[in-house]
Protein backbone atom coordinates (compact mmCIF):
# COMPACT_ATOMS: atom_id res chain seq x y z
CA UNK A 1 0.00 0.00 0.00
CA UNK A 2 3.01 2.45 0.80
CA UNK A 3 4.76 1.86 -1.88
CA UNK A 4 1.48 1.88 -4.62
CA UNK A 5 0.60 5.58 -3.08
CA UNK A 6 4.09 6.56 -3.20
CA UNK A 7 4.26 6.02 -6.46
CA UNK A 8 0.63 7.78 -7.13
CA UNK A 9 1.21 10.74 -5.09
CA UNK A 10 4.74 11.14 -5.39
CA UNK A 11 6.22 12.11 -2.00
CA UNK A 12 8.20 9.48 -1.42
CA UNK A 13 6.42 7.08 1.23
CA UNK A 14 7.40 8.50 4.14
CA UNK A 15 4.20 9.84 5.04
CA UNK A 16 2.03 7.02 4.32
CA UNK A 17 5.11 4.52 5.99
CA UNK A 18 4.26 5.41 9.84
CA UNK A 19 0.40 4.83 9.48
CA UNK A 20 0.96 1.67 7.84
CA UNK A 21 3.82 0.43 10.33
CA UNK A 22 1.52 1.24 13.30
CA UNK A 23 -1.70 -0.69 12.22
CA UNK A 24 1.39 -3.50 10.96
CA UNK A 25 2.98 -3.02 14.59
CA UNK A 26 -0.11 -3.34 16.41
CA UNK A 27 -0.89 -6.43 15.00
CA UNK A 28 1.91 -7.93 16.27
CA UNK A 29 1.42 -6.72 19.99
CA UNK A 30 3.97 -4.04 19.73
CA UNK A 31 2.96 -2.27 22.99
CA UNK A 32 1.63 1.45 22.63
CA UNK A 33 3.80 3.06 25.09
CA UNK A 34 6.96 2.15 22.23
CA UNK A 35 5.13 1.63 19.10
CA UNK A 36 4.73 5.20 17.26
CA UNK A 37 8.79 5.59 18.27
CA UNK A 38 9.38 2.44 16.77
CA UNK A 39 7.09 3.35 13.30
CA UNK A 40 9.13 6.78 13.12
CA UNK A 41 12.32 5.43 13.78
CA UNK A 42 11.91 2.41 10.84
CA UNK A 43 10.18 5.07 8.48
CA UNK A 44 13.31 7.10 8.72
CA UNK A 45 15.59 4.13 8.21
CA UNK A 46 13.85 3.16 5.10
CA UNK A 47 13.83 6.64 3.50
CA UNK A 48 17.82 6.45 3.87
CA UNK A 49 18.64 4.40 0.31
CA UNK A 50 15.81 6.17 -1.15
CA UNK A 51 17.07 9.73 -0.43
CA UNK A 52 20.84 8.57 -1.38
CA UNK A 53 19.36 7.70 -4.80
CA UNK A 54 16.79 10.39 -5.26
CA UNK A 55 20.43 13.24 -4.38
CA UNK A 56 22.26 11.24 -6.33
CA UNK A 57 20.20 11.02 -9.50
CA UNK A 58 19.14 14.81 -9.39
CA UNK A 59 23.04 16.06 -8.70
CA UNK A 60 23.84 14.35 -11.59
CA UNK A 61 21.53 16.58 -13.80
CA UNK A 62 22.82 20.05 -11.69
CA UNK A 63 19.35 20.51 -10.18
CA UNK A 64 20.32 20.70 -6.31
CA UNK A 65 20.97 23.97 -4.85
CA UNK A 66 24.50 23.50 -3.14
CA UNK A 67 24.73 26.51 -1.26
CA UNK A 68 21.15 26.15 0.02
CA UNK A 69 22.45 22.40 1.11
CA UNK A 70 25.78 23.70 2.87
CA UNK A 71 23.63 26.78 4.52
CA UNK A 72 21.09 23.84 6.04
CA UNK A 73 23.30 21.07 6.68
CA UNK A 74 24.65 22.16 10.49
CA UNK A 75 21.06 23.17 11.63
CA UNK A 76 19.12 20.47 9.98
CA UNK A 77 21.23 17.59 11.98
CA UNK A 78 21.25 19.66 14.81
CA UNK A 79 17.51 19.79 14.36
CA UNK A 80 17.09 15.59 13.93
CA UNK A 81 19.38 15.38 17.20
CA UNK A 82 17.28 17.30 18.99
CA UNK A 83 14.09 15.32 17.51
CA UNK A 84 15.85 12.14 18.60
CA UNK A 85 16.32 13.35 22.24
CA UNK A 86 12.60 14.41 22.35
CA UNK A 87 11.63 11.04 20.98
CA UNK A 88 14.01 9.40 24.15
CA UNK A 89 12.07 11.60 26.84
CA UNK A 90 8.62 12.53 25.11
CA UNK A 91 5.47 9.67 25.54
CA UNK A 92 4.58 7.99 22.75
CA UNK A 93 1.08 10.57 23.26
CA UNK A 94 3.09 13.45 22.88
CA UNK A 95 4.48 12.51 20.05
CA UNK A 96 1.02 11.64 18.40
CA UNK A 97 0.17 15.22 19.18
CA UNK A 98 3.19 16.66 17.13
CA UNK A 99 2.45 14.65 14.55
CA UNK A 100 -1.14 14.82 14.07
CA UNK A 101 -0.64 18.70 14.04
CA UNK A 102 1.76 18.72 11.13
CA UNK A 103 0.15 16.69 9.30
CA UNK A 104 -3.48 18.74 9.27
CA UNK A 105 -1.24 21.59 8.18
CA UNK A 106 0.22 19.43 5.39
CA UNK A 107 -3.27 18.49 4.61
CA UNK A 108 -4.29 22.03 5.04
CA UNK A 109 -1.36 23.52 2.30
CA UNK A 110 -2.82 20.10 -0.12
CA UNK A 111 -6.36 21.25 -0.03
CA UNK A 112 -6.39 24.68 -0.30
CA UNK A 113 -2.94 25.86 -1.25
CA UNK A 114 -1.86 27.99 -4.52
CA UNK A 115 1.01 27.70 -6.96
CA UNK A 116 0.56 31.55 -7.37
CA UNK A 117 1.90 32.11 -3.21
CA UNK A 118 5.28 33.34 -2.37
CA UNK A 119 6.71 34.68 0.02
CA UNK A 120 8.88 36.16 -2.44
CA UNK A 121 11.59 36.28 -4.61
CA UNK A 122 14.91 35.92 -2.49
CA UNK A 123 15.85 33.64 0.47
CA UNK A 124 15.32 35.04 3.58
CA UNK A 125 18.53 36.17 5.78
CA UNK A 126 21.16 33.67 6.61
CA UNK A 127 19.55 33.81 10.34
CA UNK A 128 16.25 32.81 9.48
CA UNK A 129 17.20 30.15 6.80
CA UNK A 130 19.19 28.28 10.11
CA UNK A 131 16.05 28.51 11.63
CA UNK A 132 13.89 27.18 8.84
CA UNK A 133 16.33 24.25 8.07
CA UNK A 134 17.25 23.76 12.52
CA UNK A 135 12.68 23.42 12.26
CA UNK A 136 12.09 21.00 8.96
CA UNK A 137 15.15 18.83 10.81
CA UNK A 138 13.43 18.43 14.01
CA UNK A 139 9.50 17.97 12.38
CA UNK A 140 10.95 15.60 10.20
CA UNK A 141 12.75 13.74 12.74
CA UNK A 142 9.57 13.44 15.10
CA UNK A 143 7.73 12.61 12.13
CA UNK A 144 9.55 10.05 10.39
CA UNK A 145 9.88 11.68 7.10
CA UNK A 146 12.42 12.88 5.22
CA UNK A 147 11.63 16.69 5.15
CA UNK A 148 10.93 17.14 1.49
CA UNK A 149 6.86 18.38 1.81
CA UNK A 150 8.95 21.25 4.09
CA UNK A 151 11.64 21.96 2.61
CA UNK A 152 10.25 22.12 -1.18
CA UNK A 153 7.54 23.90 -0.05
CA UNK A 154 10.09 26.65 1.69
CA UNK A 155 11.93 27.50 -1.91
CA UNK A 156 9.05 27.07 -3.84
CA UNK A 157 7.66 29.83 -1.85
CA UNK A 158 10.62 31.58 -2.40
CA UNK A 159 10.60 31.67 -5.96
CA UNK A 160 12.16 28.15 -6.59
CA UNK A 161 11.02 26.27 -9.72
CA UNK A 162 9.12 23.12 -8.39
CA UNK A 163 12.20 21.15 -9.69
CA UNK A 164 15.09 23.11 -8.27
CA UNK A 165 12.82 22.60 -4.96
CA UNK A 166 12.31 18.69 -5.17
CA UNK A 167 15.69 18.23 -6.27
CA UNK A 168 17.23 20.06 -3.43
CA UNK A 169 14.79 18.74 -0.71
CA UNK A 170 16.38 15.46 -1.70
CA UNK A 171 19.64 16.49 -0.31
CA UNK A 172 17.78 17.34 2.65
CA UNK A 173 16.30 13.30 3.53
CA UNK A 174 20.21 12.49 3.34
CA UNK A 175 20.82 15.07 6.46
CA UNK A 176 17.60 13.97 7.66
CA UNK A 177 17.37 9.99 7.71
CA UNK A 178 20.99 8.89 8.81
CA UNK A 179 21.49 11.07 11.96
CA UNK A 180 17.97 10.38 12.61
CA UNK A 181 18.27 6.50 12.57
CA UNK A 182 21.57 6.36 14.70
CA UNK A 183 19.63 9.13 16.76
CA UNK A 184 16.39 6.57 17.03
CA UNK A 185 18.60 3.31 17.62
CA UNK A 186 20.12 4.83 20.51
CA UNK A 187 17.22 6.66 22.06
CA UNK A 188 15.07 3.70 22.22
CA UNK A 189 18.22 1.04 23.29
CA UNK A 190 16.69 1.25 27.06
CA UNK A 191 13.76 0.16 25.69
CA UNK A 192 14.64 -2.78 24.17
CA UNK A 193 12.97 -5.62 25.66
CA UNK A 194 9.58 -4.29 24.61
CA UNK A 195 10.70 -4.37 20.85
CA UNK A 196 9.93 -7.02 18.66
CA UNK A 197 12.97 -9.38 17.33
CA UNK A 198 15.41 -7.66 14.80
CA UNK A 199 15.16 -4.69 16.09
CA UNK A 200 17.50 -1.88 17.33
CA UNK A 201 16.29 1.09 19.64
CA UNK A 202 13.24 2.28 17.93
CA UNK A 203 14.12 0.86 14.50
CA UNK A 204 12.88 -2.91 13.63
CA UNK A 205 15.12 -4.32 10.60
CA UNK A 206 13.40 -6.96 9.69
CA UNK A 207 10.14 -4.56 9.38
CA UNK A 208 12.66 -2.36 7.13
CA UNK A 209 13.81 -5.62 4.74
CA UNK A 210 10.48 -6.73 4.66
CA UNK A 211 9.00 -3.69 3.76
CA UNK A 212 11.26 -2.42 0.87
CA UNK A 213 11.58 -4.37 -1.17
CA UNK A 214 8.07 -4.82 -2.06
CA UNK A 215 7.79 -0.72 -2.04
CA UNK A 216 10.09 -0.52 -4.37
CA UNK A 217 8.64 -3.02 -6.34
CA UNK A 218 5.50 -1.58 -6.22
CA UNK A 219 5.78 2.08 -6.40
CA UNK A 220 5.70 2.34 -10.45
CA UNK A 221 2.15 0.94 -10.71
CA UNK A 222 1.57 4.07 -8.66
CA UNK A 223 3.47 6.17 -10.49
CA UNK A 224 1.64 5.10 -14.02
CA UNK A 225 -1.38 6.10 -12.54
CA UNK A 226 -0.28 8.97 -11.40
CA UNK A 227 0.64 10.46 -15.01
CA UNK A 228 -2.82 9.75 -16.29
CA UNK A 229 -4.30 12.02 -13.45
CA UNK A 230 -4.48 15.56 -13.07
CA UNK A 231 -2.05 16.96 -10.70
CA UNK A 232 -4.65 18.76 -8.60
CA UNK A 233 -6.88 15.34 -8.08
CA UNK A 234 -3.36 13.77 -6.61
CA UNK A 235 -3.23 16.42 -4.15
CA UNK A 236 -6.82 16.41 -2.86
CA UNK A 237 -6.01 12.24 -3.14
CA UNK A 238 -3.13 12.94 -0.63
CA UNK A 239 -4.82 15.99 1.36
CA UNK A 240 -7.85 13.99 2.54
CA UNK A 241 -5.46 10.56 3.11
CA UNK A 242 -3.50 12.89 5.34
CA UNK A 243 -6.84 14.17 7.30
CA UNK A 244 -8.02 10.51 7.88
CA UNK A 245 -4.40 9.42 9.06
CA UNK A 246 -4.58 12.53 11.51
CA UNK A 247 -8.29 11.55 12.41
CA UNK A 248 -6.69 7.66 13.18
CA UNK A 249 -4.26 8.79 15.40
CA UNK A 250 -6.30 10.93 17.28
CA UNK A 251 -8.60 8.04 17.77
CA UNK A 252 -5.77 6.28 19.57
CA UNK A 253 -5.16 9.42 21.80
CA UNK A 254 -8.78 8.57 23.18
CA UNK A 255 -8.72 6.58 26.54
Amino acid sequence: LAGFFAGLLGIGGAALIVPVLYEVFRVLGVPDEVRFQLCVGTSLAFIVPTSLRSFAAHHAKGAVRMDVLRLWAVPVVLGVIVGALVAYVASSAILKVIYIVFTVLMALRLLFGRESWRFGDRFPARPGSIAVGFLIGLVSALMGIGGGAFSALFLVLYGQSIHVAVATSSGVGVFISIPGTIGYMLAGWPQQALMPPFSVGYVSFLGLVLFAPVSVLVAPYGAMIAHRWPRRRLEVAFGIFLVLVALRFLWSLAP
